[in-house]
């Protein structure tokens, strides 16, 4: 069943980019902008990876941590963070189980082929836990602010 408004925002701990591992609890007491995104380096995720640390300062006045996630290894969200100087982490998600207890590692289909990968998707996690507002399905372009306008009036 898929997560909803209002439900508790499963746990998770992962591998994350400059080593070490990162957790929900690490957010505790604090809002959570969680994006999901298929892959590091391709157009649209780096657009909005890019959209989201342009607003960085933003979101932190918000009182809102911001932290990406894919089935990338972390060898990959290094040189990907590097590349775009982006200054939020990036969680490993390789065994796709923080992926899947989100709903989000979905079938989807190109050019006839079916597989399974990460349907882009963000997550507004309040300070209490819970998730506040779900975006799924994401559109680039203006979804970083849309997101900041929703964490301002959280």
């Amino acid at each position: 069943m898929a997560l909803q408004d209002g439900d508790e925002a499963p746990a998770f701990t992962l591998a994350r980019d400059g080593g070490g591992t990162v957790s929900l609890g690490d957010f505790q007491g604090r809002k959570l902008v969680l994006y999901a995104y298929p892959k590091d380096d391709t157009p649209g995720c780096t657009q909005e990876a890019i959209a989201f640390n342009r607003l960085k300062a933003e979101f932190a006045a918000a009182g809102t941590e911001i932290l990406g996630i894919s089935p990338d290894p972390v060898k990959s969200h290094d040189k990907f963070k590097a590349k775009h100087g982006l200054d939020f982490a990036l969680a490993a998600d390789e065994t796709q189980q923080a992926l899947q207890a989100y709903g989000i590692w979905v079938e989807k289909s190109m050019y006839g082929r079916t597989y399974m990968g990460v349907e882009r998707t963000t997550f507004l996690i309040g300070a209490d836990g819970k998730i506040a507002r779900i975006w799924r399905k994401v559109k680039v372009p203006g979804h970083a602010e849309e997101v900041l306008a929703a964490a301002k009036a959280l």
